[in-house]
């Protein structure tokens, strides 16, 4: 059986669950959330604590356990702290302009790229080159700040392109001169 399926999932101060037929909603000071469990997955909500357990011992339940547990875990994670993606923007005349919901993307192009923001998500702009996406689903800020990244990804040879904050390019080495 998956050991994190096995993990008790400890609720923080602020932060409740509900279980309503199949959906599991968690409310925080952030917002809240929900989630349609599996139906191989029972989950059982004590004082301070979520439990996952499968139904059977199939191996659908079983992996059907863990990954409950973790996208729990991540809802937990996210209505009492949030999450947040770094990107910058590597290059010359690559930058970022964040007015309203929109994000003005210059990375090389002939033209700015316009990327409208989704409402449950926030971005600030630390510089010109950095931007931090932040908000409470954890999947939704990955999937945004991936589609952002998408634009423009980096490139070996020079390392120009939008990357993750404190991600690491892997350098080529270019063509060698002829002798």
């Amino acid at each position: 059986m998956s050991r994190i399926g096995n993990r008790k999932l400890v609720l923080p101060t602020g932060v409740t669950a509900s279980l309503e037929g199949n959906t599991l909603t968690i409310k925080g000071a952030k917002g809240s959330l929900s989630l349609a469990i599996h139906k191989l997955v029972s989950v059982e909500i004590n004082d301070t604590e979520v439990v996952t357990k499968a139904k059977n011992d199939s191996k659908e339940a079983n992996i059907n356990v863990g990954t409950m547990n973790s996208l729990i875990s991540n809802m937990i994670e996210g209505v009492s702290t949030g999450f947040s993606k770094g990107l910058e923007a590597v290059g010359v005349g690559y930058r970022f302009q964040v007015s309203g919901n929109k994000i003005n993307v210059s990375a090389g192009f002939s033209h700015p790229v316009v990327v409208e923001v989704p409402n449950d998500l926030k971005v600030e702009q630390v510089s010109n080159t950095e931007i931090t996406i932040s908000g409470i689903d954890k999947q939704k800020v990955s999937e945004f700040a991936a589609n952002i990244r998408k634009i423009r990804q980096p490139e070996p040879y020079k390392g120009k392109g939008i990357r993750y904050k404190g991600e690491y390019v892997r350098r080529k080495e270019g063509k060698k001169a002829a002798k």
